[in-house]
């Protein structure tokens, strides 16, 4: 059974993904910010990571740079849903840099079911066709 480390500040989000995932068979942590998050990953081993970026305490780019360092075979899903308030003034690309900061896909909220299952399968297809010997022990 997958393990997948869920870490997002709003109490909503994480529960709603927690209950999809584990109706689909996954075993979930629920972390509710980068701290508790990091806190889950010294203890355990998981096969996906799917974190916010913008959370309190903690920014999401932090997190994401920190979570990519301390098991960077790990894949990790970035998410956000930011907006400018404004349309006339360009935004920067918060998903590319996530992407730039290790994440191996991203997901702009809010996302459908299907899109976040899509996302977590195509992980862990690309994350068995690793070589073993370059994954993290459990």
């Amino acid at each position: 059974m997958p393990r997948i480390l869920v870490v997002d500040d709003d109490p909503m989000v994480g529960a709603t993904i927690e209950v999809l995932l584990q109706r689909q068979g996954f075993d979930v942590t629920l972390a509710d910010g980068g701290e508790a998050g990091l806190a889950a990953l010294e203890s355990q081993a998981f096969d996906v990571m799917l974190v916010d970026i913008f959370m309190p305490h903690m920014r999401g780019f932090e997190s994401i740079r920190i979570f990519h360092e301390r098991a960077p075979a790990t894949p990790l899903i970035a998410m956000s849903g930011y907006a400018f308030a404004s349309s006339a003034s360009p935004s920067p690309d918060f998903l590319r840099m996530a992407l730039e900061l290790g994440a191996a896909r991203c997901l702009r909220k809010p996302f459908t079911p299907e899109a976040l299952l899509t996302t977590i399968r195509e992980c862990l297809a690309s994350d068995s066709a690793q070589p073993k010997d370059k994954k993290e022990a459990p």
